[in-house]
C-alpha cells in the first residue's frame, strides 16, 4: 500500500492520535496546537484550540499559526548554518572556538571545539541568567568569555544553551553579519521558509501564538521571544529566537529525510557529507548519551518520541512546547507546535508528546 493509501486507511487512528491533543486542550493543559505529519510525500494537517487565550484576545489556531520555536532554533538555524560554513571550508568542526574568537579562552575553554559545542560535550554550564542585570549584548559576550567549564571538554554530555549562544556569535564573526541576517540569506530565503525569522513584525502578530504571561510588563509575551537570554541579546541568539510555522519546519526537516528536490528551494543546502556527520553519534564514549551534532538521537535520555521508531530517528524540542521528530528510514517527519507555557511554564507536555508520537507511528505503520 502506498503511503497516501496508508494515511487514508488509517485516518481513524490518526484522528485518535490528534484526540490526545484535543483532550489536553479541553483539560486546560495547553491553549492550542498545530501538527503536520509528513509521510512519503503526503501530509496530514491538524490545528486546534487557540493561539492566544486571554481576557482581551481569543485568537483561534490555524495551520499557518507562527510559533516561538525556542530551542528548535539550535537545530533549525545554528546547526545548518555552521554545517554550511564547514562545507564551504570556512570552519572545521574540530577547530577550537578560540581559533576564531580569541577572547573565548581561559578557565578551561581554550580547547573547546565547535563539534563539542554542537554536541553539548563542551563542559560549559547549562544555563545562566544573562538578562536580569541590564547588561548590553557586548557585556553579555564578555561574561560568556569569562565562564569556567564544569568538566573537561569531551568528558561528559550536558545540554547547554550557553554553548549555542557562543555558536551564534561564532556565526556572526565568520559571516560578518548578524545571526538573523545570515539565517535569512543562507537558509530561510533559499529554502522558501516564508513564515520564519527572528523578531517578527507587528503586522505578523495576529498570526503568532502568544507564550507566557510577563509579570513585569503585565501582559503575555506575544510576538517577542520568550527565552530571556535571547531577548537580552536583541531577540536573535544561537539558542533561541526563531519564529516559524509548522509548514516551514516540515520544509526544513525534509532536508534531513529526503533527497527529493523541494519546490522553490535554491540549490542543495546540506550535502550528504554534513548530514551524515551531524547524525553520527558524537557521544559514544559517554554513558546514556546519544547525541549527534545538535540533534537528539533515538535512545538518548532526552529522546521524547517513545518506542517503535527506527534506530536512525532523531529530533529536538523547544521549551515553549515545540518539537520536530524525523524518521529517515520510514520517510516520516512529525512537527508538533504548542504554546504550552501560555498558561504557565509548569504545564508540561512531555507525556502528551510521547503518547502522540507513539500513536502517530502506530497509525501510519500498522
Amino acid at each position: 500500500m502506498t503511503m497516501e493509501g496508508r494515511l487514508a486507511a488509517n485516518n481513524r487512528r490518526l484522528e485518535a492520535a490528534c484526540a490526545l491533543i484535543d483532550d489536553a486542550i479541553m483539560n486546560g493543559d495547553l491553549p492550542g496546537a498545530v501538527s503536520l505529519i509528513w509521510c512519503g510525500g503526503h501530509t496530514l494537517e491538524y490545528a486546534r484550540g487557540h493561539a492566544v487565550d486571554t481576557d482581551k484576545h481569543r485568537i483561534p489556531v490555524t495551520i499557518d499559526t507562527i510559533y516561538d520555536c525556542a530551542s528548535l532554533t539550535k537545530v533549525v538555524v545554528t546547526l545548518p548554518l555552521l554545517m554550511m560554513l564547514v562545507e564551504s571550508d570556512k570552519l572545521n568542526l574540530d577547530d577550537p572556538v578560540a581559533t576564531h574568537m580569541p577572547e573565548f579562552s581561559g578557565n578551561g575553554k581554550e580547547s573547546i571545539t565547535i563539534r563539542q559545542l554542537l554536541a553539548h560535550t563542551s563542559g560549559l554550564p547549562p544555563h545562566r541568567d544573562l538578562y536580569s542585570h541590564g547588561w548590553s549584548p557586548n557585556e553579555i559576550a564578555r561574561h560568556l568569555d569569562c565562564m569556567e567549564v564544569e568538566y573537561p571538554p569531551g568528558a561528559g554530555c550536558q545540554y547547554s544553551c550557553l554553548g549555542y549562544i557562543v555558536l551564534g556569535r561564532l556565526i556572526e564573526r565568520v559571516c560578518g553579519e548578524s545571526l538573523a541576517s545570515a539565517a535569512e540569506r543562507m537558509l530561510l530565503k533559499p529554502l522558501g521558509m516564508v513564515d520564519s525569522g527572528f523578531n517578527p513584525s507587528l503586522e505578523a502578530r495576529s498570526r503568532i501564538a502568544a507564550t507566557e504571561y510577563d509579570s513585569r510588563l503585565e501582559e503575555h509575551c506575544w510576538g517577542r521571544v520568550h527565552d530571556e537570554n535571547a531577548a537580552a541579546l536583541g531577540g536573535a541568539a544561537g539558542n533561541a529566537g526563531l519564529f516559524a510555522s509548522a509548514r516551514d519546519l516540515v520544509r526544513y526537516a525534509r532536508l534531513w529525510v529526503s533527497k527529493a528536490e523541494l519546490d522553490g528551494a535554491e540549490g542543495n543546502l546540506l550535502t550528504d557529507r554534513v548530514i551524515q556527520e551531524a547524525l553520527r553519534c558524537q557521544t559514544s564514549n559517554i554513558p546514556n548519551a546519544k547525541r549527534g551534532l545538535g540533534w537528539v538521537l533515538q535512545g538518548d535520555t532526552a529522546d521524547f518520541a517513545g518506542t517503535g521508531w527506527s534506530a536512525s530517528s532523531f529530533g529536538h524540542t523547544g521549551f515553549t512546547g515545540t518539537s520536530i521528530w524525523i524518521d529517515p528510514e520510514r520517510d516520516i517527519v512529525v512537527v508538533l507546535l504548542t504554546n504550552r507555557v501560555h498558561y504557565g511554564r509548569d504545564k508540561s507536555v512531555a507525556e502528551l508528546r510521547r503518547q502522540f508520537h507513539e500513536a502517530v507511528l502506530v497509525a501510519i505503520t500498522e
